[in-house]
């Protein structure tokens, strides 16, 4: 791993650099205890005077980590975990994820402030998630999200308000509707049908609707037809990208 490669990484991916600065330090302070040989110098005597000193105690001295190699590895562990990070490759697959990175740094260098703040921003993704799921209705999926950042960290600060947030979400009475996201896709007779119905319970709640959809394109096509389901009534709400097809009506609690 070499700096060079951190950097048009971070370059490649629109990352700021500050977030790789840690690990360049890491990797650069393994270089500079590699002292070059002295161009020059003078070779030790063939037969050198034999010198003999008593040890007080039995001292065992293991060579087999030098910390630079030690300090390398650790560097190159860290940027494969922002890595996968950065690929939401959080706890899965098993074997090629950020927990799994993070945690075998810290099997060496516990105090390692690097992996130890990566361990609480994958629980801060985590709860981003789920509140991004309890906005589209997706309770079930938000409660899986939440039991995934229990496992990195259970005693996270932020876990007894995300739990909150789900439970107020799922007795908000608003209404949730799972589409099919390859049926919407061909725009399908019975998608336009669903379109329509919604439409009409929209107006009927006077709700603001909030329709996610995985392109621009189909999200604006799913308004088209809501918005012509109940000519003369103005449809209020917001439009979001997501791999689910999803539409939420909120209704007003008067």
């Amino acid at each position: 791993m070499s700096v060079c490669r951190i950097t048009t990484y971070a370059m490649m991916k629109h990352i700021p650099i500050k977030y790789f600065l840690p690990v360049i330090v890491l990797l650069l302070n393994a270089c500079e205890t590699q002292q070059p040989a002295i161009e020059g110098a003078v070779s030790a005597p063939s037969n050198p005077p034999l010198k003999i000193s008593v040890l007080s105690d039995p001292q065992v001295i293991d060579n087999s980590i030098r910390v630079p190699d030690q300090q390398r590895w650790i560097a190159d562990i860290l940027f494969e975990a922002l890595q996968a990070m950065d690929s939401d490759r959080l706890l899965t697959p098993a074997d090629n994820n950020a927990h799994i990175r993070f945690q075998r740094v810290l099997a060496y260098d516990p105090s390692n402030e690097i992996a130890l703040e990566g361990l609480q921003n994958i629980v801060e993704r985590y709860l981003k998630l789920s509140a991004e799921a309890n906005r589209r209705g997706l309770f079930e999926e938000s409660k899986v999200l939440l039991n995934n950042a229990r496992f990195v960290d259970d005693a996270h600060p932020g876990l007894a308000a995300a739990t909150e947030a789900l439970l107020a979400e799922m007795d908000s009475g608003d209404l949730f509707f799972q589409l099919d996201t390859q049926d919407f896709s061909k725009r399908s007779e019975s998608a336009e049908q669903q379109l329509i119905d919604i439409a009409h319970q929209a107006r009927q709640h006077e709700a603001f609707f909030l329709i996610t959809a995985p392109n621009d394109d189909q999200a604006r096509w799913m308004f088209s037809v809501m918005r012509n389901a109940v000519k003369g009534y103005r449809l209020r709400g917001n439009i979001e990208l997501a791999s689910r097809t999803t539409i939420r009506l909120r209704i007003s609690a008067d």
